[in-house]
């Protein structure tokens, strides 16, 4: 039985906002925690405005072609993010293998977008093509500073756990 590729649009669109909600409860958990990394604070504490608004744009696509989002995995996003998230609490060096989940997330985010967009294009839905091409942007910016910024996290964090100082967050 085929499936109407609209369909597929939709499905994708409700699985991007869910992950959106995921980000959103992943990245306030872990800039709750972070301390002694500022830099690295206030860029998670941008995104954190970024996804938001993300979220919503996705929000307004899904009302637009009558998909609505789908509660069940927003939740599921949300306990997975919150798992996530306390995992941080007993890790001896969070803030590194925090940065290192959110570069691999980003990535995920990126390649979801790219499919979002291909799958827009080919039904002809050009405004939630142009939508996700502006978050793409973001999510593209996001993975570039992690990358530009991991090696001076980690370097601090070495730093500051040789001197015997709270490293970790």
């Amino acid at each position: 039985m085929a499936t109407d590729p609209r369909d597929n649009l939709v499905a994708w669109l409700r699985d991007a906002h869910a992950m959106e909600e995921q980000a959103i409860t992943m990245l306030n958990s872990q800039l709750k925690r972070l301390e002694h990394y500022p830099a690295l604070k206030a860029r998670i504490g941008q995104h954190i405005d970024e996804t938001k608004r993300q979220e919503q744009v996705l929000q307004a696509c899904l009302d637009r072609v009558g998909g609505g989002s789908s509660s069940l995995k927003d939740a599921a996003g949300k306990l997975t993010a919150m798992a996530q998230g306390m995992s941080g609490v007993f890790a001896s060096d969070e803030v590194v293998k925090g940065s290192l989940a959110s570069y691999t997330f980003e990535h995920m985010e990126i390649a979801s977008y790219r499919i979002l967009i291909a799958a827009a294009e080919a039904v002809g839905d050009a405004q939630t093509k142009a939508a996700c091409e502006r978050i793409l942007a973001e999510e593209i910016a996001m993975a570039d500073w992690l990358s530009d910024h991991m090696d001076d996290i980690t370097r601090q964090f070495l730093s500051r756990d040789e001197a015997g100082l709270t490293a970790k967050r």
